[in-house]
């Protein structure tokens, strides 16, 4: 097959496509996590930063719980899966193209974001499941993070990732690293095609960038990680296994190592505010710091749409969040791209123990 046809080719694309970015290329996708004593106060806080597109229309939507008949398929983005019995009510921030979502939030307090990542492991041949539909289906079938994870792992076994992860004609495919949190602790998932490594998080804060960043402090792992890498001649079997030192590309992506000064930037901010009530704040001073260099809608960028954001609101008590309980303000400076922050209290599963901002942006005029 020649150079530039089929799935070599496509493969090509993508990575020409990385190479080609420059560190002046908009990039903020980061996550981050904060579980007592860091918070300082009795809750999770768990904060996401969302970089697609500039073009791409990324709506907020609530999709409620339902029952499904047994033996009922689903349609997600490229492939239809199994539908389960019952799916758990979410709100979500997603592509407007695509089945899955950016990041979002389920009934039971359960939060998840991802990121992109190229790992040694080339992408997936064909269409598979998207990251972004592995997210949404951990959300509408885990009731806890640790089960979430077990949701994407388990269909990351079956069916694999895979497509284009974009609204384009030329393909744009990644693996995917994911942060999971509920009420009481966080879950940190790195793939690399089928395979995976996660770290558990029950104290302290923690974030990801565009990285692959679980070390030697590995929880879980998929059962034939280390014999594939040992086979592959990544890793001798005789020393300490790194997950990331191991399954990372010797020349990283441009987008990645512009990633490395955000994971960096994000860590030092919260490890400054570990035990302060400021450390809700560190994920919007990051993303407030890198926006005049990394932001498309920066004032003064030509064909920058004008811009309408979110504002935080309690959930009250009884009331499930939904399109109802965003309250949309008057337009201002446009926010760099979706970006989504909650609080989860160790209260119980009260409604009124919620608290949830999401800012976006809604395009108004040209967006060419």
């Amino acid at each position: 097959m020649e150079e530039g046809t089929g799935f070599r080719g496509v493969l090509l694309d993508s990575q020409r496509q990385m190479a080609s970015l420059t560190p002046d290329t908009p990039c903020s996708c980061d996550c981050f996590v904060s579980v007592p004593p860091a918070s300082a106060i009795p809750a999770v806080i768990f904060a996401k930063n969302s970089d697609r597109p500039r073009d791409e229309v990324q709506e907020v939507v609530f999709v409620p719980a339902a029952m499904h008949s047994p033996g009922s398929r689903l349609q997600c983005t490229y492939i239809e899966v199994e539908q389960v019995s019952k799916t758990h009510a979410v709100i979500l921030s997603r592509p407007s193209w695509l089945w899955g979502a950016e990041m979002g939030a389920n009934e039971h307090g359960v939060c998840i974001g991802n990121e992109a990542v190229w790992t040694k492991e080339p992408v997936g041949e064909g269409e598979a499941l998207l990251g972004m539909d592995l997210l949404r289906l951990a959300l509408e079938r885990g009731s806890s993070a640790q089960e979430a994870l077990h949701v994407i792992t388990g269909l990351l076994e079956r069916y694999g990732q895979g497509g284009s992860c974009r609204e384009d004609p030329t393909p744009f495919c990644y693996h995917n690293t994911f942060l999971l949190a509920d009420r009481t602790e966080a879950w940190v998932l790195e793939t690399a095609g089928r395979l995976w490594a996660a770290q558990r998080i029950r104290e302290g804060a923690r974030n990801i960038s565009n990285q692959l960043s679980i070390g030697t402090d590995i929880s879980a792992e998929h059962p034939e990680l280390r014999a594939h890498a040992q086979t592959q001649g990544w890793w001798d079997g005789q020393g300490t296994f790194d997950f990331a030192q191991v399954f990372s590309l010797i020349q990283q992506p441009v987008r990645m190592e512009a990633a490395k000064a955000r994971f960096r930037i994000g860590r030092e901010l919260l490890g400054q505010e570990q035990g302060t009530r400021r450390v809700a704040s560190v994920w919007i001073l990051e993303a407030s710091a890198l926006q005049p260099a990394w932001c498309p809608f920066c004032p003064g960028t030509p064909h920058s749409p004008a811009s309408t954001s979110s504002q935080p609101r309690q959930t009250p008590p009884g009331q499930c969040l939904n399109h109802s309980s965003l309250e949309w303000g008057e337009p201002r400076p446009p926010k760099c791209c979706p970006q989504l922050l909650e609080h989860r209290t160790l209260l119980g599963p009260c409604p009124d123990s919620r608290l949830r901002w999401i800012a976006g942006t809604s395009f108004t005029g040209d967006t060419r």
